[in-house]
């Protein structure tokens, strides 16, 4: 579920400064490598310390060493001191590639200064490394106990796969030229004043000449033939000291496309998750039901409570999934397999998906998870009204749920179902008419599933990193304002958390731990969202305020006091 991609340079860059941010890693030796900062173009030239003296040192030595002598027969002495020479010079060798590896793992001002054809070494002295893992496996498989010789195997097995992963990540890394670039860019698309190093491409400063419609597609083009392969761009505003700049930035579509295929989760492992995920969620709806029947209910009553409640979550999830595919479809971008996210306190917790294609535009970033919230809003209110009125009251029907006060019990987040069919006791303890004293609130299951849908869509929407409401943020005010708005969310869940919500605490916990971060910007992060999605961000966000806000008229008069209920259960 969440997310996890490979860090290419140019996904590292600052709010102001990095356009993109990437979130996993081919494996975690290239992320250590390719994480850099923006370099100008004389830059490159720099390499580290530690290769620098060890390729100096290298040097050294082979000018220092005798050239082969033509006698044949030399003095037994001499013999004696050459084969020492030779085994100090390799054992000197092993030791300065040891303190390479200790220099690209650990040090801080190699990795800061560290230039393309630095990181091309560092990737061959990890190929090292890994041979020479292999061959100490390989000595140890011959001797030891069955179970270290099977477990030998199997390291050794990964640590062949990631040599070849390596292997393939070298040929990808390799810098464009940008003297090349530079001559595409021109009055006809994109006028370029000034460019910087950023990663294994660059990042172009400038402002657009044409619509961005017809710049993106023809200056592609050109920037693919010249740099002999395909490339990726970005038409975005980066703002230093105040003032904001459009900028191109291009990257290599083979590293772009590596990084996706390494969070892909469409595949079978992905799609057995959401399967157990789906199931597990299913299970835990079921047992939420069992907590609110009636004493003494039969398995029918369970039965013609459970089913209700089924099929009122599955009419959410299933109206608002194919809301999301449909407009996801229309803007040419790939989903990964949807997750549900069980909870023993409100049975779902929602949906949750990947991106795994690059999105064309700021659009794009704002109407898929408003396509999905929307629709899940529209589909809650409907079930919960339509029950409502089929039974004649918030607190009717044949085969009620009655919801106990302890579902309610320091719980904000819920201070909407509650409010809408009522508290089962006032202030004094009195049971109100609209309660079964010792029972609860009763509610019919569908108006419950309708209830709790808003609820859980209003959790999605909290614009924390990678939410449904993250994504909007994003979308609407940019990824500095997002971030802020994320970290001010979270503060506030920690809040109600040690107020003794517990699904404060669970619902910020997973959405900082799994969905945190940010989204890959879009291609097209300049053209404006208009008025009209801002307003309907302005709906959503007071649709999203008024469910969660905390009333003070419900079944506890703060949210340090125990409920009022009075029973045995």
């Amino acid at each position: 579920m969440a997310s996890a991609i490979l860090h290419s340079p140019f996904l590292s860059l600052s709010s102001s400064r990095n356009p993109l941010k990437q979130r996993c890693s081919l494996t975690s030796k290239v992320q250590s490598l390719t994480q850099q900062k923006s370099q100008p173009l004389h830059f490159r030239k720099r390499t580290s310390t530690a290769i620098c003296c060890s390729l100096q040192d290298q040097q050294q030595e082979e000018k220092s060493s005798p050239p082969p002598s033509s006698v044949a027969v030399a003095p037994e002495e001499e013999e004696t001191s050459s084969h020492h020479e030779l085994k100090s010079s390799e054992l000197d060798k092993a030791r300065k590639e040891q303190q390479q590896e200790v220099d690209w793992k650990e040090d801080e001002e190699f990795k800061k200064f560290m230039g393309n054809p630095s990181i091309e070494a560092a990737m061959e002295l990890e190929k090292k490394r890994i041979y020479r893992k292999i061959k100490e496996m390989e000595r140890e498989t011959d001797g030891g106990n069955p179970v270290q010789r099977l477990w030998n195997n199997l390291v050794r097995n990964r640590l062949e796969d990631e040599k070849e992963r390596l292997e393939k990540a070298k040929e990808t890394f390799k810098a464009l030229d940008l003297n090349k670039l530079k001559s595409c860019f021109g009055f006809d698309t994109f006028f370029a004043v000034d460019v910087r190093r950023f990663g294994d491409g660059g990042i172009f400063i400038g402002n657009l000449r044409k619509p961005i419609e017809e710049v993106l597609p023809k200056l592609e083009k050109k920037l693919s033939e010249a740099a002999g392969r395909e490339v990726e761009i970005w038409l975005m505003e980066e703002t230093n000291d105040d003032i904001t700049k459009q900028v191109c930035m291009v990257q290599p579509k083979a590293e772009i496309d590596l990084q996706l295929e390494a969070t892909k989760l469409s595949t079978p492992l992905g799609y057995a998750g959401a399967v157990a995920l789906g199931v597990a969620t299913f299970g835990t709806i079921a047992l939420m039901s069992g907590f609110f029947l009636k004493p003494g209910a039969s398995f029918d009553d369970y039965i013609s409570d459970v089913v209700p409640l089924f099929g009122g979550f599955l009419s959410i999830l299933g109206v608002s999934e194919i809301a999301t595919r449909l407009t996801a479809d229309h803007y040419g971008v790939k989903l990964s397999p949807s997750f549900l996210v069980p909870s023993n306190w409100t049975g779902c917790l929602g949906v949750m998906n990947n991106y795994e294609s690059l999105l064309p535009n700021k659009k794009a970033l704002f109407d898929i998870p408003v396509a999905r919230t929307a629709s899940a809003y529209l589909t809650s209110l409907i079930l919960a009204v339509s029950a409502f009125i089929a039974d004649g009251s918030f607190n009717g029907g044949d085969n009620a749920l009655f919801i106990r006060p302890q579902f309610f019990y320091n719980n904000p987040l819920l201070s909407f179902v509650q409010l809408v069919i009522g508290p089962y006791a006032d202030e004094l303890g009195n049971v109100l008419p609209n309660a079964v004293e010792g029972v609860g609130v009763p509610v019919d299951p569908l108006a419950f599933a309708g209830l709790l849908g808003m609820v859980v869509t209003s959790l999605n929407l909290l614009p924390i990193g990678r939410l449904e409401g993250g994504r909007i943020a994003q979308a609407l005010f940019g990824r500095s304002t997002a971030a802020l708005l994320s970290f001010g969310t979270s503060l506030l869940l920690a809040v109600g958390a040690l107020s003794g919500s517990v699904l404060c605490l669970a619902w910020g916990l997973f959405a900082t731990v799994f969905r945190g971060g940010e989204e890959i910007p879009a291609k097209d992060e300049i053209t404006p969202l208009g008025n009209d999605r801002y307003a309907w961000g302005i709906i959503l966000a007071i649709t999203c305020f008024l469910t969660l806000f905390p009333n003070g008229g419900g079944t506890f008069s703060s949210f340090l006091d125990p409920p009022f209920f009075r029973g045995g259960l």
